[in-house]
């Protein structure tokens, strides 16, 4: 039995849906894989950590913010507070510990961080992750 036009212009139309649904999928998988890990801005920031928590209902976060002060950038001047909000992944157990401590003891450090694409809410209240800490040394 031979198909008429009706049948194999339907059978087509599935086709091309078909590879078209596949190739939607396939993108947009890639873009949300983009936007999850790809990161834009790789930094160092330096200043006080004045808090540092862990917050949420559902995904519990690490959540902190430095303040930014310019020690003698502009002299006579009152320094000029800033704040830099950031987020620590989970898993960096050692990056929130050192966090922790440096938050009590008042001292001045580098936070290297990454800044990513998009926010997820179980990464992270911001776009802004600390990797590492440095403290820095103080003349005795």
């Amino acid at each position: 039995m031979e198909e008429n036009f009706g049948q194999r212009a339907i059978r087509k139309t599935k086709q091309v849906m078909k590879r078209l649904f596949i190739i939607i999928i396939v993108l947009g998988l890639g873009v949300l894989s983009f936007l999850y890990w790809a990161t834009y801005e790789n930094g160092v920031m330096a200043g006080k950590v004045i808090r540092v928590s862990e917050q949420g209902v559902l995904f519990k976060t690490f959540e902190g913010k430095l303040n930014l002060e310019t020690f003698g950038a502009l002299r006579g001047t009152s320094p000029i507070a800033e704040s830099f909000d950031f987020s620590v992944e989970s898993g960096q157990d050692d990056v929130i510990k050192a966090l922790q401590e440096v938050s009590l003891s008042g001292e001045r450090v580098n936070l290297y961080y990454n800044k990513r694409y998009m926010r997820f809410p179980w990464r992270g209240q911001t776009k802004t992750f600390v990797t590492k800490v440095e403290r820095l040394k103080t003349n005795p």
